[in-house]
Order: C-alpha cells, then sequence, then structure tokens
C-alpha cells in the first residue's frame, strides 16, 4: 500500500484534476442531455468501469507499451473517436422518441437499456487513450518504493482516481440532467436538447480523432 501521506497527496491531486472539465466531462453532459439524469449516472458508472482495465494494464506495465507506441496510441484514440460519433449520431436520430417527464425516453428507465448505457460508456472509458497516458505519467510518481508490491500501489493508486472521477462526473451528470429536466418541458424543446447533447458528442469525437497522439 502507498504511504497514507502519498494517498492523500493523490486524492487530492485527482479531485483537483476531475474538477476540471474535459473530455470525459462533455461526453457525461452531453449523455445526460440527450437521455436524462439517470442515464448520465449509469454513464458515469460505466465510464469509471472502463478505467479499471487501463488501470490494470498500467499495473503490469503494458500500458506503457501502449502509451508510446504511436500506431497503438492512434488506434486507440481512433476507435474512441469513432464510437463518440456514432453514439451522437444516434441521440440526434432518435432525438424526438420518449415523453418530456424526467424519466422521458424507454432508454433512459428500462433495466436493459440501462445496461446498454453503462456498457457505451464503459466502451468509450476503455479506449479513451488521455486517460492511458495520464495513468502511465502521473500514477508512478506517487508510488512509494519501500512500502512493498509497485504493481499493487499502482493498482490502488488507480481506482482512487477512478473513485475521484466517478465522484465529479456524476456532479456534472446531476447537473446537466437537473437542466434538462427544468429546460426540456415541451416535446420540442426536449427534442432541441438531445439533438444538442448528440451535437456535443459528435464534436467531441471529431475532436478527438483529430488532436494527434498528445496528452
Amino acid at each position: 500500500m502507498p504511504s497514507p501521506a502519498l494517498l492523500l497527496a493523490f486524492a487530492l491531486t485527482s479531485l483537483a484534476l476531475v474538477a476540471v472539465p474535459g473530455p470525459s466531462v462533455l461526453f457525461v453532459v452531453g449523455r445526460s442531455l440527450a437521455l436524462g439524469r439517470r442515464a448520465g449516472l449509469l454513464t458515469v458508472l460505466g465510464n469509471a468501469l472502463g478505467f479499471v482495465p487501463l488501470v490494470a494494464a498500467v499495473a503490469l506495465g503494458v500500458g506503457a507499451v501502449v502509451a508510446e507506441s504511436v500506431v497503438l496510441l492512434g488506434a486507440l484514440r481512433l476507435a474512441g473517436a469513432a464510437y463518440l460519433v456514432l453514439l451522437g449520431v444516434q441521440a440526434v436520430r432518435h432525438r424526438r422518441d420518449g415523453g418530456t417527464g424526467p424519466d422521458a425516453g424507454a432508454a433512459a428507465s428500462a433495466p436493459r437499456a440501462g445496461a446498454r448505457i453503462v456498457r457505451e460508456g464503459f466502451l468509450v472509458g476503455v479506449t479513451n487513450p488521455k486517460t492511458v497516458v495520464f495513468l502511465v505519467a502521473v500514477l508512478p510518481q506517487f508510488v512509494d518504493h519501500g512500502a512493498g508490491s509497485v504493481t499493487a500501489q499502482l493498482v490502488v493508486l488507480g481506482l482512487v482516481f477512478a473513485a475521484a472521477a466517478l465522484l465529479g462526473d456524476s456532479l456534472w451528470a446531476l447537473a446537466a440532467g437537473g437542466a434538462r429536466d427544468w429546460l426540456g418541458a415541451t416535446p420540442r424543446r426536449l427534442a432541441g436538447l438531445r439533438a444538442g447533447g448528440g451535437v456535443m458528442m459528435v464534436g467531441l469525437g471529431v475532436a478527438t480523432a483529430t488532436s494527434g497522439h498528445r496528452a
């Protein structure tokens, strides 16, 4: 285990980082506007779960190989970007589905659809190359080489970051979902919010695809 001082320092660093809006926040906000508060929170859960295999890869040394490979990192980036565009296009196409209340749209309430939303969030999270680069660059700086297994410490630190992201992104999902409930009082306005959320995801996907391999 990392020392308590290092663990606290990393937890505070993680909270500070997730408080700054980034691609993950834009994705969550777009989903919350398109599908509602519950779907936004499920997306956050899936996105955080997507960190788990990335943390494992970094702890086992695979993450460093990916981060140093232009080809692998580029393939991961393009896969994630394409998936974001697909989700955005779907949101725009289905902008008029469902009703007008807080639970509008079967996609945000049915158990099967809920599992799908978590899975979609997971796929976006696990294909985020910026997360790989961040974990490879930052986690080793908080490892105490005299405190036992480095691999175990990297796993613990990675899970702390995932928990911080889960907390921070959930607040954004709640805020965006609340704004959607308030603004989407009519079917036309709700359709506009859904379309806006979809356009946001498409834009994020395009930006991701054209950003190169810079962290």
